[in-house]
């Protein structure tokens, strides 16, 4: 795919809009695969979560100053599923709809997409990383060995994003959900920094109808084909 890195192990990127089942396909992959995980949303959203209990609201004046000290000071370590935030497991206050609202708001600011790729390149540096999000293959790890972009059906997206949040004890609508989607499509694809796209050489993979363990499957022999031929 890209030119090829120094790392010991290579990185796999996946990337794609929300509900595109980005999370359980790279869990799923990595377990598979023996590698480290790391959900580059999680992280976003931890930074929001982080901002809101220091009274830091997106519509701030001086925003960007009042995160900075915040940024450089905030730890984020994955333990399994598990995100732990300045020593604590917040994965539970991760699912709360307006932390989501908050993460697409702060991670349009260059200083916190700058922080946030510092600690993503640190959590790959040394490759044997599944990583996703929604610029891994485009800004934060251009070079990737493997580059996958996940992508369904807005409505079927929507729906697993329900089904998700309803699992994790939410208490929302499938009409919540969907204008919350179509909000986070629209921000994520726009931003004027590390928008939302594919990478001219990832591989696109629709999920409309196919289930987790078939695209994990795909990916997976993708993988081991190159590594045979390498």
């Amino acid at each position: 795919m890209s030119a090829q890195p120094t790392r010991a192990r290579p990185l796999v990127a996946i990337d794609g809009p929300v509900g595109a089942g980005k999370s359980t396909v790279a869990l799923g992959l990595a377990r598979a695969l023996g590698f480290g995980y790391v959900n580059t949303g999680a992280m976003y959203r931890a930074v929001a979560l982080a901002a809101r209990e220091a009274g830091i609201k997106p519509d701030d004046s001086g925003l960007s100053t009042r995160l900075a000290p915040l940024l450089e000071s905030i730890s984020i370590a994955f333990e399994g599923t598990q995100l732990i935030l300045n020593g604590r497991d917040v994965t539970a206050a991760l699912t709360e709809s307006e932390i989501g609202d908050l993460a697409s708001r702060f991670s349009a600011l260059p200083v916190v997409r700058a922080r946030m790729r510092e600690l993503q390149r640190a959590a790959g540096a040394q490759g044997g990383v599944v990583m996703e999000g929604r610029d891994i293959g485009t800004a934060v790890f251009p070079d990737a060995e493997f580059k996958f972009f996940l992508d369904a059906d807005v409505k079927i997206r929507a729906e697993r994003r329900f089904e998700e949040l309803r699992a994790m004890g939410a208490t929302i609508s499938r009409a919540e959900v969907m204008g919350q989607l179509m909000e986070r499509d629209r921000r994520d694809r726009s931003r004027e920094h590390a928008p939302l796209r594919c990478a001219p050489d990832a591989i696109v993979i629709d999920s409309t109808s196919l289930d987790a363990a078939r695209v994990i499957e795909q990916i997976k022999k993708r993988i081991e084909a190159s590594a045979k031929s390498s």
